[in-house]
């Protein structure tokens, strides 16, 4: 056994990783609590604008280059901006500094793919909709939102992914996570603790990544024909905007 793999093996036989607030468990599960909290926020902060421009059909590109903005900006560089009005606000290290990261960072995806599916519904469906009587609500809620489903998840799916990956960060601001084994690993003179965190850091966005995948063939199952052609006309960039 080589010497990664054996200081891996006696971390995980240490009650240091089974017990305590740096254990593996307890940092787990603040790191899900985090990621899911993000993804949640952000969902409901993108998704009815998005849907609601798409509607209409006004706006919405500004308001994807907007939104986009963010990602131009380093995680780490939005909690460092955000940290001095936490501190000042009474809100302090940890928690919200790094939620306030994800937040960002977990929007554009979301916001454009909606804002992209929403727009994209053909015109003749939304006419053939129109003369059954539907009114704008209905329309919204029957048409539109079903039919841009696949990409509205695919933004979900994406989002997730790196709100996962990135939540390490949160170690840097005292927020205590999966990141926290990967950050105090690089000073130990045993890097057990690191690379249990990274392989659950990875095994976590790898496990987010299957369970949207899975979500998406339940939910969407009536867009989906039989075989890796249909799969394949369901590809879409998922940050492509019609102009």
């Amino acid at each position: 056994m080589s010497g990664s793999l054996q200081q891996l093996w006696d971390y995980l036989n240490s009650d240091q990783a089974w017990s305590g607030q740096n254990s593996l468990p307890a940092l787990t599960w603040a790191h899900v609590q985090i990621s899911v909290a993000a993804v949640l926020v952000a969902s409901l902060i993108a998704i009815p604008p998005a849907v609601l421009l798409g509607h209409v059909r006004r706006g919405g590109i500004v308001a994807v280059s907007i939104v986009n903005i963010g990602r131009a900006i380093p995680s780490y560089a939005v909690m460092a901006l955000i940290l001095p009005f936490a501190l000042k606000y009474g809100f302090g290290l940890g928690f919200w500094p790094t939620m306030a990261a994800l937040f960002l960072l977990a929007v554009p995806p979301i916001f454009t793919n909606t804002y992209t599916g929403i727009i994209t519904v053909p015109e003749e469906t939304l006419e053939a909709a129109r003369g059954m009587g539907m009114r704008p609500g209905q329309l919204i809620r029957q048409v539109e939102v079903p039919v841009a489903m696949p990409l509205i998840l695919t933004g979900l799916r994406v989002s997730a992914v790196q709100v996962v990956a990135t939540a390490t960060l949160g170690a840097l601001v005292a927020y205590r996570n999966l990141g926290t084994l990967i950050v105090t690993g690089y000073t130990s003179p045993t890097k057990g603790g690191l690379l249990a965190g990274a392989i659950l850091v990875a095994a976590l966005a790898l496990a987010t990544d299957g369970f949207f995948a899975l979500a998406e063939r339940r939910l969407v199952r009536w867009r989906a024909p039989r075989g890796r052609a249909g799969d394949a006309a369901l590809a879409v960039e998922p940050e492509a905007v019609p102009a």
